[in-house]
């Protein structure tokens, strides 16, 4: 032991380890994966942002079964369905990566994406997304638009509750996507390929 004064020597079991600071991005995304929500609440993390959003009402699912009814009678490629599937998307301007469930995610049936994938998982192979406005609709409108957009996930299915109208974002590029098709409740929409047929309406009213 050294004398009273002395400082101690240096040696391997006194080696400080030096971390790597954590960074307001990794910081904020660790805070989000360890959120524990109420039963049937929604987390999500938007563009630098923790969305939470409360259990849906009837309507919003009844738009969601109506939709996911017909994809699966009239789509020409079979489509597998998740209703609850987290994924992983590409971020901007120094956020961690998006981490968005969209309220459905459809994908060919033949890449069985869905089959022991994690509970948040890459967007690749998604051929569309769906989102039916409810409590936060400028997530939807917006935010989540550029979150699909920058993931690469070919189209986006918008149904606005609240302008009564029903909305095909295609062609993603950045930040974006470069065409939509708006159409009120109650007139056709078109679903391009793979789905390839014109999504009723209708019952939508």
């Amino acid at each position: 032991m050294p004398e009273s004064g002395e400082r101690p020597k240096k040696g391997r079991d006194m080696t400080a380890v030096a971390h790597e600071p954590i960074t307001p991005a990794e910081g904020l995304l660790a805070t989000f994966l360890s959120l524990d929500t109420p039963e049937g609440f929604r987390a999500e993390l938007i563009e630098g942002e923790i969305v939470v959003t409360p259990p849906p009402d009837g309507d919003h699912e009844d738009y969601i079964s109506l939709i996911v009814r017909q994809v699966i009678k009239r789509s020409k490629t079979d489509m597998d369905f998740s209703g609850n599937k987290g994924l992983k998307l590409r971020s901007g301007g120094g956020c961690p990566k998006d981490h968005a469930i969209p309220d459905g995610t459809f994908a060919p049936r033949e890449l069985r994406l869905y089959r022991g994938a994690d509970p948040w998982m890459p967007c690749d192979g998604v051929a569309m997304v769906l989102e039916v406005t409810s409590t936060k609709p400028q997530v939807d409108r917006e935010a989540k638009r550029r979150c699909y957009a920058r993931g690469g996930i070919p189209l986006y299915l918008l149904v606005d509750r609240e302008t009564t109208s029903v909305t095909m974002f295609s062609d993603p590029e950045k930040d974006d996507y470069r065409q939509h098709c708006a159409r009120p409740f109650g007139k056709p929409l078109t679903l391009p390929e793979p789905f390839g047929f014109d999504l009723d309406t209708a019952d939508f009213l």
